[in-house]
């Protein structure tokens, strides 16, 4: 973008006051207080509707405002004109908020470790006067503290204690004064107002696709008002409650859910009819009469409102004074938590310590971003390549002109046979020369670089149904369950290319028995659009959509039409979209934009189209699958990896999690932004190393400082990995590089579990029955090793900084009350001076 639109977020109030004629300020001032697009006459106040004056409760419904009638013009213009500027030079600055690496203090180490051992040992066995010094080490106030520690639990491994060992007393850091924020009460109002329209706009989205928001940040935009009634559309669905005291292992069925599954046996056929009407698939109630009147009513959320709700994100985020506050806010996150590392690391590691038997290596963790067909490591493809060869040699696996052609014979005509094959043969694995080069990344996704044994190896779709590739799966399961703490949520693809695609997945997972406790699905719909048109496979967008949603109505609607599509959805989280996020965009989605049916030309729709049509069907899809009972589904996108910076505005509004978001390091207001709303964020740091940002330059031990919900994850293994466990390799070299604690690398597991797609109970097996609760009741040491007053600090940070942007809008809202009031009191009533006076002053009496 354009120095206008990028400048770094440390200029931002110099920029903010400056009063040189950009065109951007010739709109008018995003900050002003007069805007008419916040708090003017215009157009209804986002944020105020009931007010109250200071000192007493303040009940305020929350306004979505009519945003298509009340933002004419000056932001749609901002939008726009960032929009073009980024087709145009889609590199921003690097905002300069980057932390100087921590100072070695060595010779403090000799007598951290002599306390550490200290702590960690019986205390049963220790003097009084041990004791003593313990407990002021410790800053412990009561005997029932004390006796907490003596409690040392030696049961098994697979069951909890009765009791648990809470530890919530630590080292607070608290900011005392009038201006806590470091700024103006004026600016802080202005960017808070901003700030919490923003979490709304998430929040209705979040709600109208049934996917979840996070549970303290929803309660503090409570106090704003009460949500709409419309958003409340389904109660809750019961499900039985896990002991405190339960295993930490779920219980295992006996059956495989794809074996014996009579299609009888699945749900009727509901009789309705489906359709897509300008991109998005409608229900009706008869499949013989679909119009207006036997429709469904489906909410989801309509073109123009997500298109004004886009422009409203794209002014904001460069927005002067609400860069420089996030900014602001987002140093100080970071201060407090080298401050809270400072004050509580040996409190943390204490507390590790005296819980039996767990440790990083037997806490659940879940690799939330990998893809299936790359899922394995070089030695293992390479492995399975030769065990193939010597045990299926003379099987047909590949139609070439009309005649078959055996495993031998392939690699006959590539003058290779199984001795000659290696690691380096194969050239799998991503070098130098993948650096900002997506496409030769691609490449080497094919063996030896022939896609044919891509297609045989690699591919559901082919010759032998997807036979190899579901052995090769199927050992990775194999490896998981054996390492029993290690899940996965592999990406399969499909394309849109043709209506059976489902089916055809569906039935290479069912045939194969392809399935595991420790895997769950999620679905990648790869951005080819314009692939696929160039070769006349597709006539136009909507039959992409058509071809990628249609199967899933009917399955939904009718399971019998589909039984083994019906079994494989059970085990199917949400969706992803995938592609090289660098490639230049040539159009703006805006009204203007054809619709999908319409969509015929060469160029691919942007990023922000394919994302908000495959919103709103699965928003659409998630209703009905809710009415019959059935799991929802979430949208979880490669977002914010390379490329403009308003696929992460687009990811902020639609999506539950992300994947990547490395461009959040350049984008302040979206960072702060993403904190607050605790957005999932799967992290690979060694596949950006590869591709698009070196190692040591990766924003993840900076976002996990400041409190956003990151994980790791690997990404692909086979381009990326040397291990059998990949997972504990990405692990493993971010501790080593970015010195992370134990508690940070448990954190972190924590998180993967939260962001996974897997089952309610599941997670309340993994991490506690409270799991879904805030603070540190949500947290369940036994389980997670990760020590409550880590989670404390994360909750009652994250609880501050919402009281801070949402105490001073209604603070402002308050005191604008008072001054409305004092401005309809009735005057007092005038008296006319007697005739010849010239004073108004009334006579005095003697």
């Amino acid at each position: 973008m354009s120095s206008s639109a990028s400048a770094p977020a440390g200029d931002a109030p110099s920029s903010g006051n400056s009063k040189s004629k950009s065109p951007l300020r010739k709109r008018g001032s995003l900050h002003s207080k007069t805007s008419p697009d916040l708090r003017g006459a215009s157009g209804p106040k986002p944020l105020t509707s009931q007010r109250s004056l200071p000192g007493t409760p303040v009940a305020l419904h929350p306004h979505f405002p009519d945003l298509r009638t009340s933002m004419d013009g000056k932001y749609k213009e901002i939008a726009e004109e960032l929009f073009t500027r980024s087709l145009a030079d889609s590199e921003m600055r690097s905002a300069p908020y980057e932390f100087p690496e921590d100072s070695p203090i060595e010779q403090l180490e000799e007598k951290r470790h002599r306390l550490e051992r200290q702590i960690s040992q019986d205390i049963k066995l220790e003097p009084e006067i041990l004791l003593r010094a313990k407990q002021d080490f410790m800053k412990i106030d009561s005997t029932a503290d004390l006796e907490l520690l003596k409690e040392q639990s030696l049961e098994e491994v697979d069951h909890a204690p009765k009791e648990a060992v809470l530890e919530r007393e630590y080292q607070r850091v608290s900011i005392s004064g009038e201006e806590k924020c470091g700024v103006p009460f004026t600016d802080l109002v202005d960017a808070a107002k901003c700030v919490v329209n923003a979490l709304f706009i998430r929040e209705k989205y979040m709600a109208r696709s049934m996917q979840s928001f996070c549970v303290t940040t929803a309660r503090s935009l409570l106090q704003m008002g009460e949500k709409p009634v419309e958003l409340r559309v389904y109660e809750e669905i019961p499900e039985t409650p896990v002991a405190a005291d339960a295993p930490v292992h779920p219980p295992v069925s006996d059956t495989h859910p794809y074996e014996g599954q009579d299609p009888k046996s699945m749900p009727s056929d509901m009789g309705y009819g489906c359709k897509m009407v300008d991109g998005v698939v409608h229900v009706y109630t008869k499949k013989s009469h679909m119009d207006k009147s036997t429709e469904l009513d489906l909410p989801y959320p309509d073109l123009q409102e997500y298109i004004t709700d886009m422009n409203v994100m794209m002014a904001l985020i460069i927005n002067g004074p609400v860069k420089s506050f996030c900014y602001r806010r987002l140093q100080y996150l970071s201060s407090k938590f080298q401050m809270h590392i400072l004050l509580n690391e040996m409190k943390e590691l204490a507390a590790q310590k005296k819980v039996p038997h767990r440790d990083f290596y037997n806490i659940r963790k879940v690799d939330t971003h990998i893809h299936a067909s790359s899922c394995m490591n070089q030695k293992h493809l390479l492995r399975f390549i030769k065990r193939a060869m010597k045990k299926y040699p003379e099987e047909i696996v590949h139609i070439e002109r009309g005649r078959g052609q055996t495993l031998k014979e392939v690699f006959e005509c590539m003058n290779l046979t199984a001795f000659d094959l290696s690691v380096d043969t194969l050239d799998m694995h991503a070098d130098r020369n993948t650096f900002h080069r997506f496409d030769k990344f691609n490449a080497k996704y094919n063996p030896i670089g022939e896609s044919i044994l891509r297609e045989i190896f690699i591919k559901t779709d082919n010759h032998i149904e997807g036979k190899y590739f579901a052995h090769i799966i199927k050992e990775v399961m194999e490896d998981l369950e054996e390492s029993k703490y290690q899940n996965a949520e592999l990406r399969l693809s499909i394309y849109g290319r043709c209506r059976d695609e489902w089916d055809k997945l569906a039935k290479w997972a069912v045939t194969h028995s392809v399935y595991s406790d420790n895997v769950r699905w999620l679905i990648q719909v790869p951005r080819l659009f314009d692939v696929y048109h160039t070769k006349k496979q597709l006539a136009n967008f909507q039959e992409m959509l058509e071809n990628i949603f249609l199967p899933l109505f009917e399955v939904t609607v009718d399971p019998r039409s589909h039984p083994e599509l019906h079994l494989f959805l059970q085990h199917v989280v949400g969706f992803d979209s995938v592609d090289d996020e660098s490639k230049p965009e040539q159009h703006i989605f805006n009204l203007d934009s054809p619709l999908p049916a319409r969509w015929t030309e060469e160029d691919n729709p942007p990023y922000s189209y394919y994302l908000y049509y495959t919103y709103a069907n699965m928003t659409v899809l998630n209703h009905l699958r809710r009415r019959r009972g059935f799991h929802t589904f979430v949208l979880r996108p490669h977002c914010g990896e390379a490329g403009p910076i308003h696929h992460l505005v687009s990811g902020y509004m639609l999506s539950q999690n992300i994947s990547h978001g490395l461009l959040l390091r350049k984008a302040p207001v979206l960072q702060y932004l993403y904190y607050l709303a605790q957005v999932g964020i799967a992290m690979s740091p060694l596949s950006n190393n590869s591709l698009f940002l070196s190692y040591h330059r990766n924003p993840l031990p900076e976002y996990l400082s400041r409190g956003l919900m990151v994980s790791l994850s690997t990404d692909d293994p086979l381009q990326f990995h040397f291990t059998k466990e990949p997972l504990m390799e990405e692990y493993s070299i971010a501790t080593q590089v970015w010195k992370l604690s134990s508690c940070d690398m448990c954190e972190l597991s924590r998180n993967s579990v939260l962001m996974s797609g897997f089952a309610h109970k599941t997670k309340s097996y993994w991490l506690g029955p409270g799991y879904n609760h805030e603070g540190p009741e949500s947290n369940d040491i036994r389980r997670t090793n990760v020590p409550d007053i880590r989670v404390a600090y994360r909750h009652e940070t994250l609880s501050e900084e919402l009281h801070l942007i949402t105490h001073a809008v209604l603070t402002q809202d308050a005191a604008d009350e008072a001054e409305d009031l004092l401005s309809m009191a009735p005057l007092p009533p005038r008296h006319n001076p007697p005739s010849g006076a010239t004073g108004t002053a009334p006579p005095h009496k003697h």
